[in-house]
């Protein structure tokens, strides 16, 4: 019998993408992210954009406001974040001003991604404050959620056009009988 050992960062991206799994519930774009300190979870998040009505919901402010709260400070320095999905520009720049010393990231982001992608705003030496950043951990699994994901919404929205065009077209015909035609 063949055991498995996962190593730390994997053990950590699966409680990330745990909470991705939390926002995929919500209808929301499946992103979770966990910090930890010291070898403790100290912050959690995932998306809730469209729940809250937040632009600013994303899982890595909202596991960057937790984390800080626990420890009682804005510098998170001494933290490595675990996201499922490599950050925007928004997060990117918290992440930068938060001195967080690593972001561990599962997917890579070709159309927002700021760890890499598009822009490296996470290790800019322009910027007094670098991440160390770590790409490719659980990248498969948290690829098929978001491709996944997005293949559903996909379909949904293809069955909401449709329907709105019937309603549409029945609210039409209605008018048109009792307008007499």
């Amino acid at each position: 019998m063949k055991t498995t050992q996962l190593t730390d960062q994997e053990k950590y991206m699966k409680e990330a993408l745990r909470q991705a799994k939390k926002a995929y519930a919500l209808g929301e774009v499946p992103i979770g992210c966990v910090i930890v300190h010291e070898g403790k979870i100290i912050g959690r998040g995932y998306n809730r954009r469209n729940t809250d009505k937040n632009t600013l919901a994303h899982a890595e402010i909202t596991a960057i406001n937790k984390a800080s709260r626990k420890l009682g400070d804005w510098r998170l320095e001494g933290c490595t974040l675990y996201v499922t999905l490599e950050p925007c520009q928004m997060c990117a720049g918290a992440i930068v001003q938060a001195r967080i010393d690593e972001v561990v990231m599962a997917s890579m982001n070709p159309k927002a991604g700021c760890g890499g992608s598009i822009l490296n705003i996470l290790e800019m030496p322009e910027f007094n404050h670098q991440v160390k950043v770590t790409r490719g951990i659980l990248e498969e699994e948290c690829s098929h959620m978001l491709t996944q994901f997005f293949k559903e919404l996909r379909i949904r929205n293809k069955a909401e056009k449709e329907l709105r065009k019937e309603q549409e077209q029945q609210k039409n015909l209605n008018e048109d009988l009792l307008s007499g035609q």
